[in-house]
């Protein structure tokens, strides 16, 4: 009871049925054609397990108003999304939340991130970003929605908490179809349970009317209440169960040994380069180039060939865009460092870094390595040019060469190519050596290209005013060390 005498909105998690006491006739499909166990001598990879069902609880009903250790947020990376489950945890949790959620700086998709519960009957509250769902890049969202989960148990078994009350993290706004989460979401949390179940006593999956009947549907795959349920529900489990932690497991990724990759047991060496080869599949072990371990020792040896090096940068560049595409990178896009203008002279496209809008200490820089590829990949398609303003910028602004040099192999070949000319504008002398040093001994092929343009009058006899947008604190400056002449050209609007 509150101090009012009124009932208590919140509700206590060990007032509330377990899943073992959910009765059975809500299992998949009520599983037509049951099969006694003793006719069965296959089991299911989630068999039937008492005391992991004792723990969890299927409850419809609204995650905010749970007692219990821990409850999870589901949001955006920058912790403000606006969904109703968070919106209710704002609500009930108090002013004080938003507060200390500015602390944090954000949060990665797939990350966790933990926060007092302030006026929540819930002690903490466990903050998670859930991907957004392309079906294109559908193994790289399985992978940060598994992510999310896993974190938030993790930080729950770190933090020696009882209870989690988990949100279904993939909202609608993020487009995930809510059958494929459900399944990572459950084999997650049983995965987990079977290794640290002594450290969680009760986890709380909080649903909707509309996801309760996804839940009910396939809990038994996981969480079988009998071994009759176990069996019964074996033939609809997916073809990816996972690995041993849930994880989602893509074929082409595993690792796969054998002494004769392709080569029957019944083989005889004797047999040599004339055995029949025609047996060998276009599985993905077939169609393997090569040990990557001995890729690696080759390219320290030099003796790799140009050809394979090339396909296993562009394999490399093609998973760090695949990474680009799939984040949620609109707090790097708010900082407006790096953005697309006119045309030079030449007709190339201009493309323009501000150095002073790089918070280097503040953000997460292999964000700002993704942006960056994002941004480009369609650009470096074909000449381009860059136009780098040095103006003002201090410690907190410099890119550390260790994170140039990392860019400079992590793109395709298409940007150095393709990159025609860089215009250092205002230059220091301290950035002129350093910017020497790096072109000289860290990365080659880049010194010729860079132009130091001391003034925007210099800048103008390459690319015409009115195709490039200026910072209007790089037109004061300008105008305050090389005279006004040319503070009369406007700055951009959104800058």
């Amino acid at each position: 009871m509150d101090p009012l005498g009124a009932p208590s909105q919140f509700v206590d998690v060990d007032s509330l049925p377990g899943w073992s006491n959910v009765c059975e006739a809500t299992q998949v499909d009520s599983y037509q054609n049951p099969v006694e166990k003793a006719q069965v001598d296959v089991r299911s990879p989630f068999p039937y397990r008492k005391d992991l069902n004792a723990k969890i609880i299927l409850w419809k009903g609204d995650v905010a108003l749970l007692n219990c250790t821990a409850i999870v947020n589901t949001s955006n990376e920058s912790l403000t999304d606006k969904n109703p489950v968070s919106e209710s945890i704002f609500m009930h949790a108090g002013p004080d939340l938003k507060d200390e959620l500015q602390k944090l700086k954000g949060c990665r998709t797939g990350e966790a991130k933990l926060t007092k519960g302030f006026n929540l009957a819930a002690r903490f509250i466990i903050h998670t970003v859930g991907p957004k769902y392309k079906s294109r890049y559908r193994t790289a969202a399985e992978s940060s929605l598994y992510s999310c989960y896993r974190n938030v148990l993790q930080l729950a078994k770190e933090q020696a908490m009882c209870s989690v009350g988990f949100c279904v993290i993939n909202s609608l706004k993020r487009c995930y179809p809510l059958e494929d989460a459900t399944h990572i979401a459950l084999r997650t949390v049983r995965r987990f349970l079977e290794v640290h179940g002594e450290t969680l006593e009760k986890v709380v999956f909080a649903v909707s009317e509309l996801e309760e009947a996804t839940y009910q549907k396939l809990m038994p795959l996981y969480f079988p209440r009998s071994f009759e349920e176990e069996i019964q529900s074996l033939p609809y489990l997916p073809a990816d169960i996972g690995n041993a932690e849930g994880e989602p497991v893509v074929p082409e990724r595993q690792i796969r040994i054998t002494e004769k990759p392709g080569v029957p047991d019944d083989a005889s060496d004797e047999e040599g380069l004339e055995a029949d080869l025609s047996f060998i599949g276009s599985h993905a072990f077939a169609r393997m180039e090569g040990d990557v371990d001995k890729q690696r020792r080759l390219i320290l040896q030099g003796q790799l060939s140009e050809a394979a090096l090339q396909k296993q940068h562009q394999r490399n560049y093609n998973r760090w865009l695949c990474q680009a595409r799939a984040e949620d990178l609109s707090d790097i896009a708010s900082l407006k460092a790096l953005y697309q203008t006119g045309v030079d002279n030449c007709g190339r496209t201009v493309m323009v870094v501000v150095g002073r809008n790089i918070p280097v200490t503040l953000i997460d820089m292999e964000k700002a390595l993704l942006y960056f590829i994002h941004v480009m990949d369609h650009i470096a398609v074909k000449e381009y040019v860059l136009v780098y303003f040095h103006t003002l910028t201090n410690d907190y602004n410099q890119l550390d060469s260790n994170f140039l040099k990392k860019l400079y192999d992590i793109v395709d070949a298409k940007y150095k190519r393709n990159l025609k000319a860089l215009y250092f504008v205002h230059p220091t002398f301290r950035s002129k050596v350093s910017t020497w040093f790096f072109t000289t001994f860290t990365v080659s092929g880049l010194k010729d290209k860079i132009h130091y343009v001391e003034s925007l009058q210099q800048l103008f006899t390459a690319i015409p005013p009115e195709q490039i947008d200026l910072p209007p604190f790089v037109l004061e400056y300008d105008a305050r060390e090389n005279g006004p002449y040319y503070s009369s050209y406007p700055p951009s609007p959104d800058l």
